[in-house]
């Protein structure tokens, strides 16, 4: 997995670093959240429906996951989930 922390990633402390990580790896959830439904909705076998759904299920709870961390690490991103329009 690769993340960009832009032009200037030697200049940002630990901190904005592992919030650029958590965000990054939680795009990568959501797009493998949307790969998987992808491929539920395109099999006709009913075994493999159930394998990718349980795949698509566990990217969720990664996403939850992250989105835990970044609540509980960035502030702003927190009071957002309370504040926004």
């Amino acid at each position: 997995m690769t993340y960009n922390l832009g032009s200037d990633a030697e200049k940002q402390d630990e901190k904005a670093k592992n919030l650029a990580r958590a965000r990054q790896s939680l795009i990568e959830e959501l797009d493998a959240i949307n790969v998987y439904e992808e491929r539920v909705q395109a099999s006709n076998d009913e075994e493999l429906k159930k394998v990718l759904a349980h795949n698509r299920d566990e990217e969720k709870e990664h996403a939850a996951m992250l989105v835990d961390w970044l609540r509980k690490n960035d502030p702003t991103f927190d009071k957002m989930f309370s504040e926004h329009d």
